[in-house]
């Protein structure tokens, strides 16, 4: 089959290549044909160190397709479902499950490194790579643990599920299950990215009264204003935006970059008794400084919300129902589609800021929308 693998961190392009296998699978495995998968930052951040992910690996951790083979002891999924990946498998058993807070479970980055991938066949070039935190979506089949993978209904589009994966799970979900964004509240949101636009569209759901976004590509910021957003703001603007306000500031401050000078800025934006609401995967040694007067004194809260601050299972239902019900737009989303051999031209589009959302269609036709 068709994969693309990083050989090392660091590395810009991709190795696409027609030799690759899926291994794996067995008792409590599901093997998946996938049919989209969502390009998101976060796979430039592994590709390029920020993020923990031995090489060689294959990229992409947003995906949907379908199942066709199960695994021993595989229940509550049959050959044929369409289903999203989760790049978080929860064991279900750890203290983090039995809370309902199976996002928080870190059995499955235990797993960061093996082997779900082998290329080259029996040559003196064959190896073997993992998938990306577990997953892999950059392939046309990828074997996963059953816990990783959750049914989605047949009317949704391949691609729109695949965006659910991740970005979209992991702004709309800030708002709504992290934050619980009230009716008629300020909200901002730095970052008009895929995960900064579902945001801006989950603020909206949740009734903000004023959604700025800001990002410093001037199209990009101006594009969330069809998916919510009230204005849009170049950084620079932030701060006198911000001071207007009552109180001083926003009530809630959502930053989708994932860098320490972001976030501060997002603290500095935010009013006294408001909440700073931290989406940005960054890396470990980009540390945010705060003084412990400024902590104390403006109570302002820093809410970091991981994959959506909810099991992914539950916003994928959320966000399927407010999709049936036209209160939040996917496929707008949407604005690339490329194959899986053009994988690396999406990459560049991305490091550029071109573009909100890359669908990248694993299959070798036009597209496996359905």
């Amino acid at each position: 089959m068709r994969a693309a693998i990083l050989h090392t961190t660091g590395q810009d392009t991709l190795d696409v290549r027609d030799d690759v296998e899926a291994v794996g699978f067995g008792p409590g495995r599901v093997r998946i044909r996938l049919r989209a998968a969502g390009l998101c930052h976060s796979d430039l951040s592994a590709m390029s160190g920020v993020l923990p992910q031995p090489a060689p690996f294959v990229p992409g951790h947003e995906g949907a397709g379908d199942v066709v083979e199960v695994g021993e002891g595989v229940t509550g999924i049959a050959v044929g479902d369409r289903v999203v990946l989760s790049w978080i498998a929860p064991c279900g058993r750890c203290a983090h499950c039995e809370r309902g807070r199976s996002h928080l479970c870190v059995a499955s980055l235990r797993r960061l490194g093996a082997p779900g991938f082998r290329y080259g066949g029996d040559g003196d070039g064959a190896g073997e790579a993992s998938g990306f935190y577990g997953t892999g979506t950059f392939a046309e089949e990828v074997v996963v643990d059953r816990d990783a993978v959750v049914p989605v209904p047949a009317d949704l589009p391949y691609e729109l599920a695949a965006l659910i994966g991740c970005g979209v799970a992991t702004g709309l979900g800030a708002a709504v299950h992290t934050a619980r964004v009230e009716p008629g509240a300020s909200v901002a949101v730095i970052g008009a990215g895929g995960v900064g636009v579902a945001a801006v569209q989950g603020a909206r759901v949740c009734g903000a009264g004023r959604i700025a976004v800001v990002d410093p590509v001037v199209s990009r910021r101006e594009r969330a204003l069809a998916f919510g957003a009230t204005e849009a703001l170049a950084p620079e603007e932030l701060r006198a935006a911000a001071k207007g306000l009552p109180g001083g500031g926003f009530d809630y401050v959502f930053e989708a970059v994932g860098r320490s000078a972001t976030v501060r800025a997002a603290y500095d934006a935010a009013r006294r008794g408001g909440a700073v609401v931290v989406i940005g995967a960054g890396a470990q040694d980009d540390p945010v400084r705060f003084s412990m007067g400024e902590l104390f004194f403006n109570e302002k809260r820093l809410l970091p919300s991981l994959y959506g601050g909810a099991p992914l299972s539950d916003t994928v239902a959320l966000v399927v129902e407010l999709w049936r019900a036209g209160r939040i737009d996917l496929a707008g989303m949407v604005t690339h589609r490329v194959a899986l051999a053009e994988v690396n031209e999406a990459l560049a589009w991305m490091r550029g800021g071109e573009g909100l959302r890359t669908v990248v269609l694993p299959g070798r036709g036009p597209s496996a929308d359905g």
